[in-house]
């Protein structure tokens, strides 16, 4: 599934049909070799723009996914003044060597060969709360930043669990009983807890190989730039949201949809009085030492894009991902309730999810936005359309971070050199625990 940022949905289908026609490999498209947006000003064949939706088509994607607010207007989530609180590092030479069996494959591969496999853009893995292991590629450096895509909808999914588990938020109760405005719509029919984890019955469509797909309309409404001459559609996420019909019965089936995601936002900032922004600067990103302040894009109201605007730096999203793994606490400091990562670690209804289309993932439920493998180390994950993850194997006491650009719009274009990848890298570091 590929998630909204805005006009860049409008990109996706041109994204996956050049995947069809054999893409350049993640070194032949590395955007600094081929000079994306150099000069004063970049040549003509150079320059890439959101108006005409050049910087989201890949091979250029792989420059703009590190650069995204210079395309589009953002929103800081403040890391606040305190001093940065460095990362210790144990760094492991050894970890490139380590190799496992992609999936379907009959030839072993190594973790660093799966990494230009998979176009990853900045990799890290923490264990036990230090960096064991840690690259740059393509556009990203150490004090840059990148989209995180729907790794979003997981921070997004972490709020609401938050309120839930603070008894600001009842997922109990119907969505309207948060936002009345949603009556009439497909959130009028079901509760907020359907929505945090994927079991509305929308009738809409994210094929972005179909272009009468409704993900083309929430695209244009979202957009921040001036709408097209004639346009008579809804105008922002928010007021999009209110035209989706129903189709189905909540609850029975997991279906991952975006505007579930950019509605639980809706529901936060109703419950909270704060926008998913705000909220996560104050309960977390502005209390972890942070390095950096991270941002989310914003529609043309001024809305946070709650299910794929974020873009961090990526040791801040590696303590992001360590504070989840230590139940929510950070030095000693309890930052989030540890009944709300709880709640995300038990999983979603697997029936719900088996019921889905995802049959590479057998045995996974969804909860709150983030994905549960159920896998004997309980790993889960929060996970992003061009390869973007944060990987917690709490057995292995491990987190990854990964930003990638790949020219699929879907996970499933990387999975199967993925997923076996995190957990090799997992047993790896339970073996060196043994010895």
């Amino acid at each position: 599934m590929k998630q909204l940022l805005f006009l860049l949905a409008l990109l996706a289908m041109s994204t996956s049909t050049r995947a069809q026609d054999a893409p350049l490999s993640a070194r032949d498209s590395d955007p600094l070799e081929m000079g994306w947006m150099q000069g004063s000003p970049p040549p003509a064949d150079k320059l890439l723009s959101a108006a005409d939706g050049s910087f989201f088509e890949f091979p250029a994607l792989r420059w703009s996914v590190a650069h995204m607010r210079q395309f589009l207007p953002t929103v800081d989530v403040s890391r606040g003044l305190g001093a940065p609180v460095p990362l210790a590092y144990a760094l492991d030479g050894s970890i490139d060597a380590v190799t496992f069996m992609p999936w379907g494959a009959d030839e072993p591969m190594t973790w660093e060969a799966s990494l230009w496999e998979n176009y990853t853009d900045g990799i890290l893995v923490l264990h036990r709360g230090r960096i064991v292991y840690e690259r740059y590629f393509a556009a990203l450096t150490a004090e840059g930043q990148h989209a995180a895509m729907s790794v979003t909808k997981s921070l997004t999914g972490m709020m609401a669990a938050t309120l839930a588990a603070e008894g600001i938020l009842d997922p109990s109760e119907p969505v309207t009983a948060y936002v009345p405005e949603l009556e009439g719509s497909a959130f009028g029919e079901a509760t907020v807890r359907e929505v945090m984890d994927m079991t509305t019955a929308l009738d809409y469509s994210e094929d972005y190989a179909d272009p009468n797909a409704e993900v083309w309309q929430y695209a244009v409404a979202s957009n921040p730039l001036p709408q097209p001459a004639g346009y008579t559609g809804p105008v922002g996420t928010l007021s999009y949201l209110q035209t989706l019909e129903p189709h189905g019965e909540p609850g029975r089936v997991f279906a991952y949809k975006t505007p579930n995601a950019d509605a639980l936002g809706w529901i936060v900032k109703r419950a909270s009085g704060k926008s998913v922004a705000d909220l996560l600067s104050e309960r977390a990103w502005s209390r972890l030492g942070m390095e950096q302040s991270a941002y989310f894009q914003v529609d043309a109201q001024g809305t946070p894009v709650a299910g794929g605007g974020f873009s961090a730096g990526l040791r801040d999203m590696g303590r992001f991902g360590e504070l989840v793994r230590n139940e929510g606490m950070w030095r000693g400091e309890q930052v989030l309730p540890r009944l709300a990562i709880a709640d995300i670690r038990q999983g979603g209804s697997k029936e719900a999810f088996a019921a889905s289309d995802h049959p590479a993932l057998p045995g996974w439920s969804y909860r709150n936005m983030w994905w549960i493998t159920h896998n004997e180390q309980g790993a889960f994950a929060a996970r992003g359309v061009h390869g973007q993850t944060i990987y917690i194997d709490p057995t292995a006491e491990m987190v990854i971070v990964r930003f990638a650009s790949h020219p699929v719009a879907g996970n499933a274009a990387n999975d199967a050199t993925s997923l076996p990848a995190y957990h090799a890298i997992a047993e790896y570091l339970m073996a060196q625990d043994e010895e």
